[in-house]
């Protein structure tokens, strides 16, 4: 299934991603950073959610709250949920 989050408090502004059977399949960032999204997108892909979600849960960027990955984790979290 195709999923769609809007981010918030970072430079990027929407994660685009699929998951199939809890996998993370062509994960795609839409504005950021790109070369560090690519290779954030290319780490993950092929991972378990779950797994994903506890490797990058909390990080943040700077002085903000939040980061490009601790976004992943909420917009799988997200994901899951449904």
């Amino acid at each position: 299934m195709q999923y769609e989050y809007k981010t918030k408090g970072t430079c990027s502004q929407r994660i685009l991603f699929e998951l199939e059977d809890g996998i993370i399949k062509n994960l795609q960032y839409i504005g950021g950073c790109h070369g560090n999204l690519q290779g954030i997108s290319k780490l993950v892909e092929g991972m378990p959610a779950e797994d994903v979600i506890k490797r990058v849960k909390g990080i943040r960027c700077g002085m903000k709250h939040t980061s490009c990955p601790d976004q992943l984790a909420m917009a799988l979290e997200e994901a899951i949920s449904k």
